[in-house]
């Protein structure tokens, strides 16, 4: 989410320069209103859009390969985290507290703005004509619109209230007070966001300069400069409403009356936008958050090496010899014999000959035959060409492999999460986030063995292997009919709150 929020902010901070160098000072208004009203909009929606042919597009040096077991062992099956709870009490999300309390504040300054403006709604109707109405407001010069309605003070001369009046009709009819509104809610909801609150005010001035540029057509710029300049001000801090009298805005609209309308020409900036939204796109495609790209060997965990790969089947050379140094350095052992790569339900067995300068890589289809059996060690079969995979108790009646695992999975989430004690991190000093992985196996006989584990404190690695070793005994998975080993990995994963 955070990542998301900074894509956003950073795209719509882009999008407003294009707007303060390029198009703030053309004469183009209309086009500058649907400007701002999409811009903030597109930044929303454009970190939703991976568009994959564009991460393509870029070179990416990085390999990314899958689980790979090294040392000769077969393949484990990676289990869900288990999430445990502390005894000290649920974890607060201070990120979400602080939001929730800064939603509130921006409401709560919302609905003082909403008081003020009813205020105005009790005063005297004097006119009401198709499309608008007056309110006259008492004792004051005051001269604003909301939707429909305008609000004229009582104190404005005839002259005055005349040529105001055909400015803010000029909000009505555009319905200036929905853009208004649309910025209202941004603010509400991403009142962290102080580029919500530019646009806003950008889009306020635009109002005027429309409604200035519609005026003068059917006046004359003298009088309305006259009128601009010797009305006394007298405005209500509500934002959402278009104000007549705005004190910072009087010299920008006298001086964008004066300038000369723009060449056609200049509309060609805002294409601008394509080649912008293209880099924000490929941007997108190319910073999905996964694991780390490299290769490190800190990532081999009790003669595990964790890697990914994007195309199993089309490893290139360059990549071959990269996954080549990367075991050979994780292993420390260059001669071994064989690693096997699953993905899906091909197999990649990975000769090292010790004897030659290069390794081979032969790729097979896994099909349950006598092929997987030869892949045992000691009656071991890897889970991925597995037949039928071990059952907890109570999941053993379950026919489908998928559904067999998800029940598995389940219940030994559950067993963990009751029988682990997530104390013991408050014990030794912890804090934070902490992680035990454990590796076992479910061997032909349903029993558990070669318990290994690795944490940040040899007490919460003695007791990952007792909870493990107390797992009940299970329906052995089966390979060709007959029982045989499995090797399962399972991360513990609980926080200890300060």
């Amino acid at each position: 989410m955070l990542h998301y929020i900074l894509q956003t902010i950073f795209f719509q901070l882009c999008f407003l320069l294009i707007y303060e160098l390029l198009l703030k000072k053309e004469t183009f208004f209309n086009y500058n209103r649907w400007y701002l009203l999409l811009t903030p909009v597109i930044a929303l929606l454009l970190p939703l859009l991976k568009l994959e042919f564009l991460a393509e597009a870029v070179p990416n040096t990085n390999i990314m390969l899958p689980a790979v077991v090294i040392g000769g062992e077969p393949a484990a099956e990676i289990l869900p985290a288990v999430n445990l709870s502390t005894e000290e009490g649920a974890n607060i999300n201070w990120w979400l507290v602080i939001y929730s309390i800064g939603l509130v504040a921006s409401c709560g300054l919302f609905l003082k703005k909403a008081y003020n403006l009813n205020r105005l709604f009790r005063f005297r109707k004097t006119s009401e004509e198709k499309g608008f109405r007056i309110i006259e407001i008492p004792n004051s010069k005051l001269a604003c619109t909301f939707f429909n309605t305008i609000f004229l003070g009582d104190q404005l001369s005839e002259g005055e209230k005349q040529q105001i009046l055909s400015h803010e009709l000029v909000h009505v009819k555009q319905k200036h007070s929905l853009d208004l509104m649309f910025f209202e809610l941004l603010k509400i909801v991403f009142w962290f966001n102080p580029l919500i609150y530019i646009y806003q005010s950008r889009i306020a001035g635009l109002h005027e300069f429309i409604a200035d540029q519609e005026v003068v057509k059917a006046t004359g710029k003298k009088n309305y400069y006259e009128q601009l300049l010797n009305t006394a001000f007298n405005t209500q801090n509500i934002s959402f409403i278009n104000q007549f009298f705005n004190h910072s805005l009087i010299k920008k609209r006298i001086v964008m009356l004066q300038k000369s309308k723009s060449t056609t020409v200049s509309k060609f900036k805002f294409l601008v936008i394509i080649p912008l939204m293209t880099l924000m796109l490929t941007y997108v495609a190319c910073s999905e958050e996964k694991a780390s790209a490299e290769i490190p060997s800190q990532q081999v965990e009790k003669g595990v090496l964790y890697l990914e790969v994007n195309d199993i089947e089309n490893l290139t050379s360059e990549e071959s010899q990269k996954m080549k140094e990367a075991i050979t350095k994780a292993s420390g052992n260059p001669g071994y014999n064989i690693v096997e790569i699953t993905d899906g339900d091909k197999l990649v067995r990975w000769h090292e000959n010790p004897d030659k300068s290069e390794a081979n890589i032969t790729m097979e289809r896994n099909s349950g035959n006598s092929e997987s059996s030869n892949l045992t060690n000691e009656g071991d079969v890897p889970y991925a060409v597995i037949d039928e995979v071990p059952a907890f108790p109570g999941c053993e009646d379950i026919s489908s492999n998928e559904e067999r695992k998800e029940c598995t999975s389940q219940k030994i989430t559950e067993f963990v999460s009751e029988k682990f004690d997530s104390s013991m991190g408050k014990k030794l000093g912890l804090t934070g986030v902490n992680r035990v992985i454990v590796q076992f196996k479910i061997d032909k006989n349903g029993n558990i063995q070669d318990v290994k584990s690795r944490a940040a404190a040899p007490e919460l690695e003695d007791e990952a292997e007792r909870v493990i070793n107390s797992l009940p005994s299970m329906t052995p998975g089966k390979q060709n009919g007959r029982p045989v080993g499995v090797m399962y990995s399972l991360p513990i994963v609980f926080q200890v709150n300060e």
